[in-house]
């Protein structure tokens, strides 16, 4: 990737739940049209990173910035209309209400009547099933179409940056393939991710770069080709020294 103003930056973001210090001064950053994934044991704390991000954790002390620009601190509502969308861990869907209602849901934040049609029809080139069940209540679909569902709705707010946590959590082997190659796509169509991810092997095959989270620190970074045979790896996930 060339060398840019990163699109987020975050630099010795630290974030505590009482007593608990679950990020330590962690630095990382993201550039415009690149996928990083962030990868770790459980625990290590890359969730709580994502939920800082999009506002929905606040930071003890470090800074979050969006172009240059700080958005520590800023409501989750605020997050998503300046170009940050989180597909959260558990999906979050509104069971009761039709995929085409969680659908325009996602787009609540804009006021581009035309754009909205035209990726509605776009969530439906990247995921067919979701065309196939418009009409069908979320709460009764398998959980690898509500995750389809929650990507799409994220996709919906026209984000500039797409979190994602632990998309294939909780998803039969099948469908965990057509979400990565949906994945595949929108990183081919330019989409700037980072992504949570247990699938170690998917995460570094999808991502350009990736950071390692041990105990709240980044223990390891680099090009993810690169990672993928470092055995630092495994240490950081086995916790190991």
């Amino acid at each position: 990737m060339p060398d840019a103003a990163p699109l987020l930056r975050l630099d010795r973001l630290a974030v505590s739940f009482g007593a608990v210090r679950a990020l330590k001064e962690v630095t990382l950053e993201v550039r415009a049209g690149e996928v990083v994934a962030l990868v770790g044991a459980n625990g290590a704390g890359k969730s709580t990173t994502l939920r800082t991000i999009s506002g929905l954790s606040r930071p003890k002390s470090g800074t979050i910035a969006l172009d240059g620009v700080p958005i520590a601190g800023l409501k989750p509502s605020e997050i998503v209309r300046r170009g940050i969308a989180h597909a959260m861990e558990g999906r979050r869907l509104f069971g009761g209400l039709t995929v085409a209602e969680n659908l325009r849901l996602g787009a609540c934040t804009r006021a581009d009547r035309d754009g909205v049609a035209r990726d509605v029809e776009r969530m439906f080139a990247l995921f067919p099933i979701l065309k196939e069940r418009w009409r069908q209540l979320a709460g009764t679909m398998s959980g690898g179409e509500q995750q389809q569902l929650a990507l799409a709705r994220a996709l919906m707010a026209a984000p500039r940056l797409l979190l994602l946590d632990e998309p294939s959590l909780g998803v039969a082997p099948l469908l965990v393939r057509h979400i990565f190659a949906a994945l595949a796509e929108l990183k081919r169509q330019g989409m700037t991710m980072l992504l949570v991810e247990q699938n170690i092997a998917l995460a570094l095959d999808l991502a350009d770069r990736a950071y390692v989270l041990r105990t709240g620190t980044v223990a390891l970074s680099g090009p993810a080709a690169e990672l993928r045979a470092d055995d630092r790896i495994a240490q950081a996930y086995l916790g190991a020294a």
